[in-house]
């Protein structure tokens, strides 16, 4: 094994270099991961701009992974060498109020590797074990790497409870969205529609199996809705957009005492329709990451062919044209679903 490695480092806003650094050294209770795969998420977008509330530059990105272990601590019995593994990016407390009560995703004090704690895009990672999902052989490492937003949607998609047999609205075809309402009818959701503005999107949405598209810029929601549910409409609606626009679109279309759920990342400050929320006596419920329980969902309905992810995998970069990938989801915003950064190109 190498002495030293690669590490991308994102200085300041819009600018990424890499310095040459050492491999790093793992203690008895973790594992070191070779990088194979790292996906670039709307998040890191947001870091890229300059946008993102809750980082400091410079700052080493990376949290969609997917990996291979080369080396295990000496306390490490359930996980080997030449294993494919992707990494949850959480970093927890476990003594807040969410930690002892089975939700450390809300931890009190939580940091995520990539934003507040240092980043997977690096050649080689090291890692405490507990923070390893081991993948199936049979995964590509392209794969992989997106077990992580998928796993975004497990969660959200039982947030709302048993959707088996429901009508179910998600507005937002992003790739959270698109992922969100193969998650659903996965889970067994009867009819899923789903809305944007593009139509690039939503016919890509139709080839991974979406009931029903519309597009809100050419066509009447609230119509729409009816026609595809009936007259009761949505049994639950997800924003997956998270804006004004979409959430107000939610609210004044969510028929009465059902739920919405929020699962985009608002911006800035809601302009929502709180009158109506409660005259309507909606439930607003909302979806934070994941836990451990998700990923292995995640990789359940891939292994069961109920999701399809490559038709979501738009373009590859290698690691040294980091730039040049957030360059290109900049320049190809509409057509561009998940850039996927090639650490290690030699395998799928």
């Amino acid at each position: 094994m190498k002495e030293t490695m690669l590490q991308e480092v994102m200085k300041t806003p819009h600018e990424i270099s890499f310095r040459e650094v050492p491999v790093p050294e793992i203690n008895d209770d973790q594992v070191l991961v070779k990088i194979k795969r790292i996906g670039i998420c709307g998040s890191d977008i947001h870091v890229f701009h300059g946008q993102h509330p809750y980082v400091s530059y410079p700052l080493t990105q990376g949290h969609e992974v997917s990996g291979q272990i080369v080396q295990t601590g000496k306390n490490i019995e359930n996980l080997k060498v030449g294993q494919k593994v992707t990494i949850e990016p959480q970093i927890y407390c476990g003594h807040c109020h969410p930690c002892t009560h089975g939700k450390y995703n809300l931890c009190e004090s939580l940091k995520v590797i990539g934003f507040q704690a240092l980043g997977t895009a690096s050649e080689y990672f090291a890692v405490d074990a507990k923070k390893i999902t081991a993948l199936p052989d049979d995964f590509t490492y392209n794969e992989g790497s997106m077990i992580e937003p998928l796993a975004v949607t497990v969660h959200a998609c039982k947030r709302a409870g048993d959707v088996s047999g429901r009508k179910v609205a998600v507005l937002g075809a992003g790739p959270i969205g698109i992922l969100l309402a193969q998650t659903l009818k996965a889970y067994g959701a009867d009819k899923v529609l789903l809305t944007d503005v593009s139509d690039f999107r939503l016919e890509l949405a139709k080839k991974c199996g979406v009931d029903f598209t519309c597009n809100t810029k050419e066509n009447d929601f609230s119509k729409y809705l009816v026609d595809c549910f009936g007259e009761d409409k949505a049994d639950v609606i997800y924003d997956c957009a998270g804006n004004d626009i979409t959430m107000n679109q939610a609210i004044q279309n969510a028929r009465k005492g059902s739920e919405i759920v929020l699962v985009a990342v608002y911006a800035g400050l809601a302009k929502v329709d709180l009158a109506k929320l409660n005259d309507s006596e909606l439930v607003l419920n909302t979806s934070m990451m994941y836990r451990h329980e998700d990923y292995l969902e995640a990789i359940r309905i891939v292994q069961e062919k109920k999701v399809s992810l490559k038709p979501l995998m738009t373009k590859h970069f290698s690691f040294e044209e980091y730039q040049q990938a957030y360059e290109y989801i900049d320049n190809n915003r509409e057509t561009t679903m998940k850039v996927i950064i090639d650490v290690d190109p030699d395998e799928e």
